[in-house]
């Protein structure tokens, strides 16, 4: 400890309320404390730390009985140390507020020149404590962000290293072969060494190498540009090349993406274990169909075509999937809205018609997906006809109005429970159509058959939907 060359001379002639001034002023809180460590006066220089002790008596109680018990042996040496005159060393106590909070305080006591006083100062490391907790919590939130970000790094490597699409990619500036996952690898064979950075061009035949040196600079300058179709360098199998440009860092790199056409895209392109998994989508019971966004069969497995009743796939392919799905038109028209506006549709219950008459009912499901840069639709469709017929109707789960309305049983005469059992049954078909149209309530009428005035006036009955005034007044 470095004191005060010439004090006397410096401070002056200091009286004892200047004194006390002067130390209130250098601590949050200032103890005068006697030779056995309890407590003469106290003063705060902090209005918050005074307000947490309220109603606390601190003088002529020992120091140590104000702080947590685990903290006491800090109070005894600060003042035995103090006593002797050692130099003041800081050490943090937690005082207890009168809510019952820990506070932590910061002291150093020290001797007041040759009196058995001494004189303890405090700083409140509250504002200390809290800095820590929001310290602790960011790099717990950046721990949690890098943590997320690894995992997303290695999904998209695993995505990236397992996709059946030959991906590579590659140094926009240089063409250089930066990465090649295990599709581009299989492709290109011995003209890719792994690990080994090789122009892209030098991949191909040389009558293809200054188109697709063009072709990538097309991309690079434009950003897009068409498909090309060029000529490995091994083997001479024909590909679709499509690039796209992206920035990484401050680096800019092509995505390429190699599809193999013709011939050569078959067993190639896919795993076996996914082929496998085609050869059983086409062989199996259930019948499945691709069509595009309108509607529009582009491809059907041969399950698909025994339950329309058509002897081959160029006979339905280009033929809306609605020709034969759905027990109305509005019902096909119903399915795709909800498969457009809502993402996949599971277990929608329709009906199918054959050709020649045939009617089943099945169960729908179908999703979208994207083939190149071209969205399609997938419909797996399930006979339920027999499972319909097996299911007894008593184990179905009832909805609550319906429970609500056998706890009538007894308590009304028939007639009035038949009553209320049928307007029960009607808001529930209502309901049922209004969510399958999305609330269209020109198509919910006409999948109920009712006219659009009859649904207006049951939507009134019932409360159900907000009504216009042109509405309300067509009942």
């Amino acid at each position: 400890m470095k004191a005060f060359k010439a004090p006397r001379k410096s401070l002056g002639n200091l009286n004892a309320e200047a004194a006390a001034a002067l130390i209130t002023a250098a601590a949050d809180v200032a103890l005068v404390l006697d030779e056995g460590g309890v407590i003469r006066d106290a003063a705060f220089n902090s209005e918050d730390l005074a307000a947490q002790f309220s109603g606390q008596r601190w003088v002529n109680h020992p120091w140590a009985n104000t702080v947590t018990e685990e903290t006491r042996p800090k109070i005894e040496q600060m003042v035995a140390e103090a006593k002797v005159g050692d130099a003041p060393r800081w050490r943090q106590v937690n005082h207890v507020s009168s809510q019952g909070d820990s506070i932590p305080v910061l002291y150093a006591a020290v001797q007041v020149g040759s009196s058995s006083r001494l004189v303890a100062f405090g700083r409140d490391l509250r504002p200390v404590s809290a800095l820590q907790q929001r310290l602790v919590a960011a790099q717990q939130a950046m721990e949690r962000d890098y943590s997320r970000m690894r995992q997303v790094e290695a999904r998209y490597r695993l995505l990236f290293e397992m996709s059946a699409e030959p991906v590579l990619i590659v140094d926009a500036p240089t063409h250089k072969v930066l990465e090649a996952n295990g599709a581009a690898r299989r492709v290109l064979g011995p003209a890719l060494k792994r690990g080994a950075a090789a122009s892209l061009s030098d991949l191909f035949a040389p009558e293809s190498r200054s188109a697709v040196q063009a072709y990538l600079g097309s991309v690079r300058g434009a950003g897009r540009a068409d498909d090309l179709r060029a000529r490995l360098v091994d083997g001479g199998r024909e590909v679709e090349l499509a690039a796209s440009l992206f920035r990484q860092d401050a680096s800019t790199l092509f995505l390429v993406r190699l599809g193999l056409a013709g011939r050569d895209a078959d067993g190639i392109l896919l795993p076996r274990s996914k082929a496998k998994i085609l050869k059983l989508i086409e062989t199996g019971p259930d019948a499945c169909a691709v069509t595009d966004p309108s509607g529009a069969i582009i491809t059907c497995n041969i399950a698909m075509l025994e339950m329309a009743q058509m002897a081959t796939e160029d006979q339905v392919r280009g033929e809306s999937l609605g020709r034969w799905l759905g027990r109305q038109s509005i019902e096909f028209d119903v399915l795709l809205g909800n498969l457009k506006g809502r993402g996949p549709v599971r277990l929608f219950a329709a009906g199918l018609r054959g050709e020649y008459g045939a009617r089943l009912d099945v169960e729908v499901s179908a999703a979208s997906f994207r083939d190149g840069g071209d969205t399609c639709f997938g419909f797996l469709i399930r006979d339920v006809g027999m499972r319909a017929t097996a299911a007894p109707a008593i184990g179905r789960e009832m909805p609550r109005s319906v429970e609500q309305l056998t706890e009538l049983i007894g308590r009304v005469p028939l007639k009035d429970l038949v009553r209320e059992a049928t307007d029960v049954i009607e808001r529930m078909c209502i309901e049922t159509a209004l969510t399958l149209t999305n609330d269209n309530r020109a198509s919910a009428a006409e999948m109920l058959g009712l006219s659009r005035q009859s649904l207006y006036v049951k939507l009134r009955r019932y409360n159900l939907g907000d009504l216009g005034a042109d509405e309300a007044g067509r009942g």
